[in-house]
């Protein structure tokens, strides 16, 4: 069984947080090569995604 860690990411509004959780869940092998992927995984709202908030 794979280990599970957790992670905290502090930062102020617009300082990177959802790009840097994107990067690390791409690095980590979360997805599947052929697997699409939109941007800002976190972002499951549409307001969200439209306004990167």
């Amino acid at each position: 069984m794979k280990k599970i860690k957790n992670i905290a990411i502090i930062a102020h509004v617009d300082h990177g947080k959802t790009t840097l959780i994107d990067a690390a869940l791409r690095q980590t092998g979360v997805f599947r090569e052929n697997q699409k992927v939109r941007e800002r995984i976190m972002d499951s709202n549409e307001l969200e995604r439209e306004k990167g908030i």
